[in-house]
């Protein structure tokens, strides 16, 4: 039986996510989940998606970049009519602009098994590892859409853009797993790390950050990609030396 991998938001970042695949050596009878925001700020999300498309072992939830996407190229994941020059607006706001243009370049062939694979991924995964129950979310759990109805058009846009919906997960008895909302928001730091409370592991670790951004307080911080094997809880990072894998326990 292998190990399960968790990552999130690689946001174009190539050079991360091989490093991430070296550092965990992922064999064929592991399983790597990537949980959406594949695309997008980074120049080579199109490539990095390819890879996933076609790995065996490993499986993808939507994220808030896929959803943009989707919905600039007028082809909704969720079905719903949008003006597709604000959702192309939207997109590019984001850093869509770097997709939209190796986008242009594929063929027409390789356009459509991409809108097919984007509006096939779920919303959550449920996952059992050593006998541990995990939801696997970008942002939300869709068991929590029927309280922000109001706020979210779909089930799918509230759960790939929802961060409020924390509070109701930090309540359940379920464990979660989540990208979208970046750990240096839930613990400020230069360097930032996978969270773990109780019962959520947040392990969007920003790696789109721009080298040299400079927050208040903390100082220039420096993003990475983060990947958290849930068998053991072992945490790697895209800039880690092997020495520097360390296991953590949760807070």
């Amino acid at each position: 039986m292998g190990y399960t991998y968790v990552i999130s938001d690689i946001h174009g970042q190539l050079s991360y996510f091989e490093a991430i695949l070296n550092r965990i050596d992922l064999r064929s009878d592991d399983r790597l989940y990537v949980l959406g925001d594949v695309i997008d700020r980074g120049t080579q999300g199109i490539e990095i998606l390819r890879r996933i498309m076609n790995m065996p072992n490993a499986e993808m939830l939507l994220g808030n970049h896929e959803f943009m996407m989707l919905n600039a190229l007028g082809e909704p994941y969720d079905d719903i009519n949008r003006n597709i020059s604000e959702c192309s607006r939207l997109w590019y706001r984001n850093g869509g602009g770097v997709t939209h243009m190796k986008w242009l370049c594929l063929s027409e062939h390789e356009q459509n098994d991409i809108i097919g694979y984007l509006k096939s991924l779920p919303l959550n995964i449920d996952t059992e590892v050593c006998g541990k129950q995990y939801r696997l979310v970008h942002a939300a759990d869709t068991e929590f859409y029927p309280q922000y109805m109001a706020d979210r058009c779909s089930l799918a846009e509230y759960s790939v853009w929802e961060r409020k919906a924390l509070i109701e997960m930090a309540g359940s008895d379920r464990n979660y797993v989540f990208g979208h909302t970046g750990t240096v928001m839930l613990a400020p730091s230069a360097e930032p790390k996978i969270w773990i409370k109780e019962n959520l592991i947040g392990i969007d670790c920003g790696c789109a950050i721009r080298k040299g951004y400079y927050v208040s307080g903390l100082g220039v911080v420096r993003g990475r990609l983060g990947c958290i094997r849930l068998d053991d809880m072992k945490e790697y990072y895209s800039d880690d030396t092997d020495d520097e894998n360390t296991v953590r326990s949760p807070a």
